[in-house]
């Protein structure tokens, strides 16, 4: 019996959800109809349903005024404080009169075995009591007092009357006992999730901005007074029907308990009939107004080529009306109405319409921290801090209602602006994210001219200076990809060029190189920028590069350079001058100098070493950048199989031994992983500056070993001379400096 009753109930309820479908489909192919034929129809029918709207609302007034001296009949059955559904009997008792007899009623043959009165009956049916309230006992029952307090319940939970004293049973309770259960689980959060799109026409005006004679004067006043008439609407809705109505008959969804009536159509005046056209006039305004709105903005969105593959739904009729974006919205809505469950497509629409206001909100804040030019609104009572209040709000709505679905909409919005960042048109009106980079980039190149950056966080800032040839290209590629091996796309990087000549009669030149090179960047993976520069001499222009390069306190402290060739040949004696006057100038400035030699037989970003050796010959004991270039070069995919062996110079009298085991210790506390060697040489091959250098080194390790320190100590010791051996490379002869590489396959090369 059970298995037929719930096979009837899942029956009806997939006939209701079919009707709904077949209904809703009607219903919204009718009202595109009408959108497709012309926007001016849909403005004579809003003014007719807009007219039913009001008629409805001041109904349920007129209907709640009248209930406080002449409530509705409305009878509700409980049975002690159950509330039981009415499909499957008539009459609210156990027992019924019939001329002289006492015969039990068809609510007595769904709790009990039989007719008779000596059958078996459920045992809460036995112990409790029949009785009939009315469910809508008026404004001046003082129902208010207990409707005011929360009561959410879990799914399959009956209905029960808070207040009412019953006999507890401790049978299970069957769900195919005709008792009114809820439906799903109800919490506050679900509620507002399903509540919310009912209040989601605020931007209907900004979105038929274009009908409107000035929208700059009707959007803010009709935008504010819609707000604030349905939001008094709503709430006063809201507390009325607690004061009327019995929670009961609040919390029963399909209308069960009162054989399927609309409730807020009884509480009315003068006839339900008067909610019931109102409502479906309301849902057809509604439906009318969202299908007029939303092609509009779509067909916009597609005609100014802000995401690309929307540019067919740009095309309409001869008088602009959008065909093609009523189609899609049409197909959308239809998707909506197949779902058939208002629980389920709620929480999905107030998702997404949160977050259309939270970044419409974020971006009047945005356009008004960053004061930008054309951000001119005309509304005098206009403050930012509302706009951040309201995307504040819309935020958390959105993670209170569902903070899964909140994630999912923020990703497809995020996914979205990341596609039109990279296929979008450019359009004149800017990007809001344009102008934060910029206030961003302002505010930290500011930050930067505080003070000198700390040794700690020195790494080298390269001006890397290349030639060209006479097609404006680059005669040494190879040198971009050792920028690239060295930075890794990180720190700055600009690559510099000098043309010989005026600038008026080379910019176009000027113009092409730059393109070679940005192409050659990209290419190599090398994040940066390019500079050309047009002077008069060669030199001349190396210098400007050198001081002028860079913004404020992002400004380079390395210059990278290829050796000079046919410096040798006497004819060419205007390469080694420059190359000279180079170096002065790096020095001069404080810059390091690398210098490449070989540098067309260094490998590319394609090749990968699976082993072999970068030497660095520490022929000057000042640490710091000789240990840092090839620690970096190691980080690069072509050289991270290869070693790294340190070679340092001493006297054929030293204690090599003991040196090549204090310079493992520093490396060790450098966390460096690298090979020592240790070259004995003749006083005569060593200059007074390396040995000075050398002495002080050992000087220092053995004052360490003397004076005991502990560990920690001797580490931050430790860290204290390489940060003034890093500072020594800036302040004293940075042309000095040479890594030698060593790799398989005949590369090798010279810093």
């Amino acid at each position: 019996m059970a298995i037929f009753k719930a096979q009837d109930a899942s029956e009806e309820t997939a006939a209701l959800l079919n009707n709904m479908r077949v209904y809703g489909t009607c219903v919204l192919t009718c009202m595109a109809i009408v959108v497709f034929v012309g926007v001016k129809y849909v403005n004579k029918f809003a003014l007719v349903f807009l007219g039913c709207v009001i008629l409805s609302i001041l109904s349920i007034y007129a209907g709640v005024i009248k209930s406080a001296f002449d409530p509705p009949d409305f009878p509700i059955c409980l049975l002690g404080n159950r509330t039981l559904s009415r499909k499957g009997f008539d009459v609210c008792a156990k027992f019924i009169e019939v001329g002289n007899e006492t015969v039990t009623s068809k609510l007595w043959a769904l709790f009990c075995s039989s007719p008779l009165l000596n059958a078996t009956c459920d045992l809460y049916f036995s112990q409790n009591n029949v009785t009939e309230v009315q469910g809508i006992p008026g404004v001046a029952s003082g129902l208010i007092r207990e409707n005011v307090w929360s009561s959410y319940l879990p799914k399959d939970l009956i209905v029960e009357k808070s207040g009412l004293l019953s006999a507890p049973s401790g049978d299970p309770v069957d769900l195919d006992q005709p008792y009114v259960f809820s439906d799903m689980t109800t919490y506050f959060t679900l509620l507002v999730g399903i509540y919310f799109p009912s209040v989601t026409g605020i931007m209907a005006g900004s979105n038929r901005s274009g009908d409107l004679r000035d929208a700059q004067k009707s959007i803010p006043i009709g935008t504010i007074m819609a707000i604030a008439t349905t939001s008094f609407v709503y709430i006063s809705s809201v507390i009325l029907f607690g004061a009327c109505i019995e929670g009961v008959v609040l919390r029963d969804k399909f209308g069960e308990a009162v054989n399927g009536n609309l409730v807020v159509g009884t509480l009315s005046w003068p006839s339900p009939w008067v909610i019931v056209i109102g409502s479906f006039f309301s849902t057809c305004g509604a439906g009318l107004q969202s299908l007029t709105g939303a092609p509009r903005l779509l067909q916009a969105i597609s005609r100014d080529g802000i995401v690309p593959f929307l540019r067919v739904f740009g095309h309409g009729k001869a008088n602009g009306e959008p065909t093609w974006a009523l189609l899609l919205t049409a197909c959308i809505c239809e998707i909506g109405i197949l779902i058939a469950s208002l629980d389920e497509v709620a929480p999905i629409l107030s998702m997404f319409f949160l977050m259309c206001y939270m970044f419409v909100n974020l971006a009047c804040a945005v356009q008004t921290l960053l004061r930008t030019p054309n951000w001119r609104p005309r509304f005098k009572y206009y403050h930012w801090t509302l706009s951040f209040l309201g995307m504040s709000l819309c935020l958390s709505l959105m993670f209170i209602c569902s903070w899964y679905y909140a994630l999912v909409a923020m990703l497809i919005a995020g996914l979205i602006y990341k596609y039109i960042e990279y296929r979008g048109a450019e359009k004149e009106w800017g990007d809001g994210i344009r102008g934060l980079s910029l206030s961003a980039a302002r505010y930290a190149l500011l930050r930067l001219e505080e003070g000198p950056p700390h040794t700690k966080n020195w790494r080298p800032q390269l001006l890397v200076l290349v030639r060209v040839d006479q097609d404006q290209n680059v005669v040494h590629p190879q040198l971009l990809s050792l920028t690239s091996q060295l930075k890794a796309g990180k720190g700055l990087t600009i690559v510099g060029s000098v043309l010989e000549g005026t600038y008026l009669e080379n910019h176009p030149q000027a113009q092409r190189a730059e393109e070679s090179i940005r192409r050659l960047m990209e290419a190599e993976k090398v994040k940066g920028f390019c500079q050309v520069v047009t002077s008069s001499n060669i030199r001349d222009g190396i210098s400007h590069l050198i001081q002028s390069s860079g913004l404020g306190g992002l400004q380079h402290n390395t210059v990278l350079v290829g050796w000079p060739r046919n410096w040798r040949q006497k004819e060419d004696h205007q390469t080694w001058r420059n190359f000279i006057e180079l170096v002065r100038e790096t020095t001069a400035a404080h810059l390091a100098l690398i210098v490449t030699k070989n540098v067309s037989m260094f490998p590319g970003n394609q090749e990968r070493f699976s082993e072999g050796n970068i030497d660095v010959w520490w022929v000057v004991h000042d640490g710091g950048m000789l240990m840092l270039l090839p620690f970096l070069l190691r980080h690069h995919k072509v050289w991270k199989r290869c070693t790294m062996r340190i070679f340092t110079v001493a006297q054929m009298d030293d204690n090599s031994i003991q040196m090549k085991k204090d310079l493992t210790t520093f490396l060790y506390h450098l966390r460096i992983i690298a090979e020592v060697e240790v070259v004995e040489m003749h006083d005569s091959d060593i200059s007074a500056y390396t040995y000075e250098k050398t002495l002080v080194m050992e000087q220092r390790s053995q004052i360490l070993k003397q004076m005991h320190l502990t560990k920690t100590e001797r580490e931050r010791e430790i860290q204290s001379i390489t940060d003034e051996s890093r500072g020594s490379i800036r302040r004293e002869e940075p042309n000095k400096l040479q890594v030698t590489f060593k790799c398989p396959g005949g590369a090798s090369g010279r810093l």
